[in-house]
C-alpha cells in the first residue's frame, strides 16, 4: 500500500448517476497514476479510490474538489458526508485546525458547552486501518474550572493516547475545536438538538423551517446562512408567536433548523430490511402504546426509547409520543410548553410523531408488544432449534453490544452471569439441556427461552428468565427466587442436583485410610492463615486449600467450578488474584501416574513435608523418584520427613531393573472459560471465548437502564482485549498496578473475582 503522501486526494462535490456514490465522500489517486491519466487524455472519468471501499470507481473529474493532506484527514474524521460538505464551506476553520499542534490552548464542544483546554493528541485514534489515510482527531485535556466536565482519562477504546485526570478528556474532530483567543460571539449552544427536529440537509434562503427555543417550537423564513465562530448560523424571520406577536429576527445553529418540508415527510420511517423497496411500509402505529420499546431514525442513525406518553400537542395536529431515549439523547424532562407529560431525568425526554417509530427490532426475537419493566406483560419467546455455542469467529457480530447477553431484572444478575458463563461459549454441561429428567418444565425453560435465544440472537429477554424464576419459586425450592439475590454457586448447585439431577461432576477423595469418596457441583475453596501468598494464582489457591484439607481428585473433572476464599460479599482474603488460564491438576490426582520435580520422570514417593518448599518447584504437591528422594532427603532439615508411596495406575512400571529410561507420565491441564466476578452485590462475567490472549470479552446484564421504576435494563456484552496483556505481566508488574488505573474493565477480573470455571476438553466429550 502506498504511503499517504504520495496521494493526490480528493473531496466529491456533488452526487453520482449511482446512488451507492455520495456527495461528501473522500477519494484519492496515486500520484504518478494521475501524472500518467493526464499525459494520455486528462478527458476521460479518473479512476480514484474511495475511503471504506475495496474497488476503485472511475468518477467525473469536474465533480473533484482536490485537498491537501491535511484536509483530508480532518475531513475524514467527521462521520457523515453531508458534515464534511457543510464543513467545508469554512475554509478558515480548516487552515486554523491544520494549524493546530500539541500545547496549543482550545476551546472545545462537549453537550452544547464551551470548555477550555490544551491539546495532547493530535492524529488517529482507531487500532487499524487499511486505508492510506485516516481521520485526524483532537485529543483535549480539560484545565481549570472545566477540569472533570470531559468523557475519558485520555484513553479511547482501551488505548491510552495521553494521560489525564479523570473526565478531563476529550476527544474531537476540528469542527468542535477552537482556538482560545477565538471567542464564541453567541452563548453556549443548548444541549443537544433533538434529533427528530434538526436537518443536516442543506437550507436555501426562502425556505420554510421549524426550530426549537426556550422549549418551544418555532416556524419562519431563511433570510440568510452565515458563518461565525461557532459554526453556521442561520438568520430566521419568524411567525407569531403563542400570544400573537410578530416574532421579529432570530440567529440560531444550523443543526438546530430543520426544513419544515421534511416534517411532513415519511421518509423517516424505518423499513424492514426484509422487505422489498417496491413494497409499501406496513404502519405501526396501533402495535404501539405506553410502555412500547421503539426506534426511529435520528440522522442516519437509529435511536431507541421507550413510549411515555401518548396524545396530542398544544397546536399540532399529528398524534405524537413522548419518549425517554436511551443514552441521553433528549432534550427535556418531559415537559412542553410548561405542561408535565411524564416526569423522566433532563435531557432523556423526546416528543416525536407517533408515525416515525416502529417496533424496537431487538426485541423482535422475543416477539413482545409491551415492556414496562414487568415481566408479566412480555410473552416468553421459545426457540425450538437446538443451537450449538457460539463460534470465536462469530462472537463480534452477535454478541457484542448493548441489548446483547442476558437482560437483568430485579436482582437477577447472579443468574444472569452464570447462564451466560456456562452456556454463551461452551458446551461443557450441555448434558443438562438434553438428559432425560422428570422435570422437564424448567430443563425446556432453560434450553429453549434462555440457552437457544442466547446463542442464535445474541440477547434473551428479562421475562425468560423471571420466567425461569418463577418456575424455581413454584416447585418450593426457594420462595424468594423471584425478588432477592442468590448466590451463583447455590443457583447452579440448585439446578444440576435437586431439579435435572445432573451427576457431580467432581469426585474428591479425603487422605487416609476408612474415608469415602466424596462428589460435589462445586469447589469452596478455604484456605489456612499459614500460607504466605501474597499474590496468589488459582492454582496456587486450589493447591494450598487441597493440602490443607487433606483432599486429592478422584478423576479429571469434565467441569471444574470454584469459588474463592472470602468471608461473605465484602471482605476478601487477596486484594488481586491471579486467573490461571490453564489449570494443571496433575499433581492434585490421588492415583494417576506423577512426574519427579526434578527430573521429570515417573515419581515413587509423595513428601507432604515438603509441600511449602519453593526451592524445587512453583507447584506445591511435591513428587519424588527414589533417586531424586534420596538426595533431597540426606540434606539435614529434610532428614525427619516421611514420604508416602504412590499406587500407580495399571500400565504403569518404574522398570528400575531394565537398561531402560522410566516413562514420563502425561499432565492433566484444565482451560479457563468464564469467571464471574461481585463488587457491591451486583455479579458480572467475563468469558474465554477463543484460544488468543485477547479473546475476552466482559459482560454486565445491567450495564445501564432507561427509567426509573417502571423502567428497564439494558445488558451489554464489550470486547476486553485489555485483559490478555495484564495476564502476560510478571508477578512484581502486577503487584505494581494500581487498580482505579488498571485499562478498561481489568481492574474487575483481577480485583473482583469470585467464581473461576475450567473445563477438559477432552473428558467433556465422554460426560
Amino acid at each position: 500500500m502506498a504511503s499517504a503522501d504520495n496521494n493526490i486526494y480528493f473531496i466529491l462535490m456533488a452526487n453520482s448517476p449511482f446512488e451507492y456514490i455520495e456527495a461528501g465522500e473522500i477519494c484519492f489517486i496515486d500520484k504518478d497514476l494521475y501524472v500518467e491519466w493526464k499525459k494520455v487524455n486528462n478527458k476521460d472519468l479518473l479512476p480514484v479510490g474511495r475511503m471504506g471501499k475495496a474497488l476503485h470507481t472511475d468518477i467525473d473529474p469536474v465533480q473533484l474538489k482536490p485537498l491537501s493532506l491535511r484536509s483530508a484527514e480532518l475531513l475524514l474524521a467527521l462521520e457523515s458526508n453531508i458534515e464534511r460538505l457543510l464543513a467545508l464551506n469554512d475554509p478558515e476553520a480548516l487552515e486554523e485546525a491544520s494549524n493546530l499542534s500539541l500545547g496549543s490552548r482550545v476551546c472545545v464542544e462537549c453537550n452544547g458547552k464551551w470548555l477550555k483546554g490544551v491539546i495532547r493528541h493530535i492524529g488517529n485514534i482507531k487500532y487499524y486501518s487499511s486505508e492510506p489515510i485516516t481521520g485526524v482527531f483532537f485529543g483535549v485535556e480539560l484545565q481549570g474550572e472545566d477540569t472533570g466536565k470531559g468523557q475519558n482519562d485520555g484513553s479511547y477504546l482501551h488505548k491510552n493516547y495521553f494521560t489525564c485526570p479523570k473526565n478531563s478528556g476529550i476527544f474531537a474532530p476540528f469542527t468542535r475545536i477552537k482556538p482560545a483567543d477565538h471567542k464564541p460571539s453567541a452563548p453556549p449552544l443548548p444541549a443537544q438538538s433533538p434529533p427528530s427536529i434538526t436537518s443536516t440537509e442543506p437550507l436555501n434562503v426562502g425556505d420554510r423551517v421549524t426550530f426549537f427555543g426556550d422549549k418551544n417550537a418555532h416556524h419562519g423564513m431563511v433570510m440568510a446562512i452565515k458563518d461565525s465562530p461557532d459554526g453556521k448560523m442561520v438568520l430566521i424571520s419568524t411567525d407569531k408567536d403563542e400570544e400573537g406577536k410578530q416574532g421579529g429576527e432570530l440567529t440560531v445553529p444550523l443543526f438546530c433548523v430543520i426544513k419544515e418540508e421534511l416534517l411532513n415527510k415519511d421518509e423517516t420511517e424505518i423499513m424492514d430490511t426484509s422487505q422489498s423497496p417496491e413494497k409499501e411500509a406496513v404502519p405501526h402505529s396501533e402495535e404501539i402504546s405506553v410502555g412500547s420499546l421503539v426506534q426511529f431514525i435520528v440522522g442516519k442513525k437509529i435511536a431507541y426509547g421507550i413510549v411515555r406518553w401518548i396524545g396530542y400537542l398544544p397546536d399540532y395536529p399529528e398524534k405524537s409520543a413522548l419518549l425517554e431515549v436511551e443514552d441521553g439523547s433528549g432534550v427535556s424532562d418531559g415537559t412542553y410548553k410548561g405542561k408535565q407529560y411524564f416526569k423522566c431525568p433532563p435531557q432523556s425526554g423526546l416528543f416525536v410523531k407517533l408515525s416515525i417509530c416502529r417496533p424496537d427490532d431487538r426485541f423482535s426475537a422475543v416477539k413482545e408488544k409491551e415492556f414496562n419493566g414487568n415481566s408479566d406483560k412480555a410473552s416468553v419467546y421459545v426457540e425450538e432449534e437446538n443451537i450449538p455455542p457460539i463460534r470465536t469467529e462469530d462472537v463480534s457480530k452477535r454478541l457484542i453490544g448493548k441489548m446483547k447477553g442476558i437482560q437483568g431484572h430485579c436482582n437477577s444478575c447472579y443468574m444472569d452471569s452464570a447462564l451466560f458463563s456456562v452456556f454463551s461459549c461452551s458446551s461443557v454441561l450441555d448434558s443438562l439441556l438434553f438428559k432425560s429428567t422428570q422435570d422437564q418444565t424448567i430443563q425446556s425453560i432453560l434450553l429453549k427461552s434462555i440457552v437457544n435465544p442466547l446463542r442464535k440472537h445474541g440477547f434473551v429477554p428479562e421475562c425468560s428468565v423471571m420466567n425461569l424464576r418463577k418456575q424455581l419459586q413454584n416447585r418450593e425450592r426457594c420462595p424468594t427466587y423471584t425478588t432477592d439475590e442468590k448466590d451463583p454457586e447455590e443457583f447452579l448447585s440448585l439446578i444440576m442436583q435437586e431439579i435435572l439431577s445432573l451427576d457431580p461432576p467432581l469426585k474428591l477423595c479425603p487422605s487416609g485410610s476408612g474415608h469415602k469418596e466424596q462428589s460435589c457441583y462445586y469447589y469452596q475453596i478455604f484456605m489456612d492463615y499459614n500460607h504466605h501468598l501474597v499474590l496468589p494464582t488459582v492454582q496456587q489457591l486450589l493447591e494450598h486449600s487441597f493440602f490443607s484439607n487433606s483432599l486429592k481428585l478422584a478423576e479429571v473433572p469434565a467441569c471444574l467450578i470454584l469459588t474463592m476464599p472470602r468471608s461473605g460479599k465484602s471482605f476478601k482474603m487477596f486484594p488481586k488474584i491471579i486467573p490461571s488460564i490453564e489449570l494443571d491438576i496433575t499433581g492434585l490426582l490421588a492415583d494417576g501416574p506423577q512426574p519427579c520435580v526434578l527430573c521429570g520422570q515417573l515419581a515413587n514417593e509423595e513428601c507432604a513435608e515438603c509441600f511449602r518448599d519453593t526451592l524445587f518447584s512453583d507447584t506445591g504437591f511435591k513428587y519424588f523418584c527414589l533417586e531424586c528422594s534420596t538426595q533431597v532427603h540426606s540434606h539435614k532439615q529434610r532428614r525427619c520427613h516421611k514420604t508416602r508411596s504412590l499406587h500407580l495406575p495399571q500400565g504403569f512400571s518404574y522398570s528400575q531393573s531394565s537398561g531402560s529410561d522410566p516413562r514420563s507420565p502425561p499432565r492433566e491441564k484444565l482451560e479457563l472459560f468464564a469467571v464471574l466476578c461481585i463488587e457491591t452485590s451486583h455479579y458480572v462475567s467475563f468469558v474465554k471465548y477463543g484460544p488468543r490472549d485477547t479473546d475476552w470479552i466482559f459482560f454486565d446484564s445491567m450495564a445501564d437502564r432507561v427509567g426509573e421504576s417502571n423502567g428497564y435494563n439494558i445488558p451489554e456484552v464489550r470486547a476486553c482485549p485489555e485483559v490478555g496483556q495484564y495476564l502476560h505481566m510478571s508477578l512484581a508488574q502486577l503487584a505494581n498496578q494500581v487498580p482505579r488505573e488498571m485499562e478498561g474493565v481489568a481492574k474487575r477480573l483481577f480485583c473482583d473475582g469470585y467464581m473461576y470455571l475450567y473445563q477438559s476438553k477432552s473428558m467433556s466429550l465422554y460426560r
